[in-house]
């Protein structure tokens, strides 16, 4: 029995050498990207744009400042859901129309899910 038990001890030490000894396979530069995804969503203020978004189903960027009462700062918000993909916008001659990329927030759901298990 000592036998067994230590060749499994020498087995497991064995096995976090080389652990130890390989690199992380960690693609930093999508977790980056990732992290900036989840973090547009992760906001009070593009939570609200996002409903309102969604509520109105095609709005202008001067529609969402007055509906909620905002300072044309909340572009810069606009902007981040845009570059997470969360948000697609239409030029129809001097309006620019935001509508919600519901195809993109299925993946951002289903990645969430699949990360908490």
């Amino acid at each position: 029995m000592m036998v067994a038990s230590q060749t499994r001890e020498q087995d497991s030490l064995s096995a976090a050498k080389n652990s130890a000894n390989s690199p992380i396979n960690v693609d930093y530069h999508a977790l980056k990207k990732a992290a900036l995804v989840l973090r547009a969503l992760n906001h009070k203020l593009r939570q609200q744009l996002l409903k309102l978004i969604e509520d109105e189903k095609k709005i202008t960027v001067t529609e969402i400042y007055v509906r909620l009462r905002l300072e044309q700062s909340v572009a810069s918000h606009l902007a981040i859901l845009r570059k997470a993909g969360i948000v697609n916008t239409e030029r129809d001659g001097k309006f620019i129309f935001y509508t919600v990329n519901y195809k993109r927030i299925d993946e951002i759901s289903q990645f969430v899910k699949d990360l908490v298990g």
